[in-house]
């Protein structure tokens, strides 16, 4: 792993110079303030006083009472506090916007109205303002004022009911990935916002819905329904009729993901398998035959993985160039050599935990790659700093603010 640089680096990445100032909490919002920050932008997210965002008291471990959940979404940030519920926070909240490219947020819809702070009024200062909102169901439509919550939004745009066993109810992912990819949606529609502004000189709205963003990677559910009739069903493992493509057994008791589905892999795997007339036998032969006997196909296949390890048989399959991987558990990932050549894993030093490692910024760019620079920081820790820097406060101004309980 490599080690991240220190909290004062020089901000690098491809958006260095963008200045955004984010004003949402959980994940949807900050994810994407997340995205935006490791791509080099400086973020100023604002937090409530004496409570800050509820993600520095989520995850289940919290070694010294910090939230490693935090450390990894709250990166690259600099944290203010600020009451938005008054009227002298949302001052605050107008002074900084004033000097930001773009704002972002994961209220319900209207909360930034019922402040003042809608976007025909902060564009009215700031023609260039970009506004990226994440909420549930979107900004528009019947359903927009709703508590927006990324499970239910996973449920409602096709994930969940696809996902899982089919002899049990509908499952989840195993992460937060509903919420995550309305945050991705609304980064990437930022930076076409952001592009876009090179012509035109004005800013816009993004609004990223996360049902939509479900739906958007749905593949292509609702044409097969409409102009065929047919529905997905959840098929676990594996997908119907794609075959073998599975999580097969190991003598080591352990599972091994085999994806031979195509015609010239099989044929090799067949190989590997010492049975290569597999290859050319008509139950086998073609992708279709391969499909309608998926289930007698992976059991062949698992008769076969089991009497391997699973290094030698990630070994034999890679030498017969078919695509195999083990299912990795972080232990895995530390230890691998692609994640250490890549720099997959870094470690960024954490005033209480020392170092603390975390997932690397993605995608990677040859020239401006983004960063991490430090880790979440500590509620209202650069509060001081941006306001007399960002806003032009003076100390005293400050003082003043802190002492009425604004900041």
């Amino acid at each position: 792993m490599s080690v991240a640089a220190g909290h004062d680096a020089r901000t690098t990445g491809p958006l260095d110079g963008l200045r955004v100032v984010e004003m949402g909490q959980l994940i949807a919002g900050p994810f994407c303030g997340q995205i935006l920050g490791d791509l080099g932008a400086e973020v100023i997210k604002l937090e409530q006083p004496g409570k800050g965002d509820p993600m520095r008291e989520w995850g289940r471990s919290m070694p010294e009472g910090e939230s490693l959940w935090w450390s990894v979404v709250g990166r690259n940030k600099k944290s203010i506090t600020v009451d938005l519920r008054t009227a002298e926070g949302q001052a605050v909240a107008k002074r900084l916007i004033a000097q930001a490219d773009i704002v972002v947020e994961n209220f319900r819809p209207g909360t930034l109205e019922k402040w003042g702070l809608g976007y025909e009024e902060l564009s009215a200062a700031n023609p260039g303002l970009i506004l990226a909102r994440v909420s549930g169901y979107g900004q528009t439509g019947p359903y927009s004022s709703r508590a927006g919550y990324g499970s239910i939004g996973e449920a409602m745009g096709g994930l969940r009911y696809v996902v899982g066993d089919p002899m049990t109810p509908p499952s989840r992912v195993g992460i937060s990935i509903g919420d995550t990819l309305a945050a991705v949606f609304a980064a990437l529609g930022t930076l076409g916002a952001v592009y876009e502004r090179t012509r035109s000189g004005r800013g816009q709205v993004v609004d990223s819905a996360i049902y939509e963003a479900v739906l958007g990677i749905m593949e292509s559910i609702v044409p097969e329904w409409v102009i065929s009739g047919y529905q997905r069903e959840r098929s676990g493992a594996v997908l119907p009729n794609v075959a073998p493509s599975n999580v097969y057994p190991t003598a080591d008791g352990g599972w091994i993901l085999v994806a031979a589905n195509q015609d010239t892999v099989f044929g090799r795997l067949a190989k590997a398998m010492g049975q290569p007339e597999l290859a050319t036998d008509p139950r086998f032969s073609t992708h279709r035959a391969r499909g309608e006997r998926q289930e007698e196909l992976d059991d062949m296949v698992a008769a076969f993985t089991v009497e391997h390890d699973s290094g030698s048989l990630e070994d034999l399959l890679l030498a017969h160039a078919v695509p195999v991987g083990k299912i990795y558990r972080p232990s895995d990932m530390l230890k691998d050599k692609q994640f250490i050549a890549r720099e997959s894993i870094i470690t960024t030093d954490h005033p209480t935990l020392g170092k603390v490692p975390m997932q690397n910024t993605f995608p990677r760019l040859s020239r401006t790659d983004g960063s991490v620079r430090w880790p979440g920081p500590r509620l209202g820790e650069h509060t001081s700093d941006v306001l007399t820097s960002v806003g032009r406060y003076s100390d005293d101004d400050v003082d003043a603010l802190r002492a009425a309980g604004t900041i």
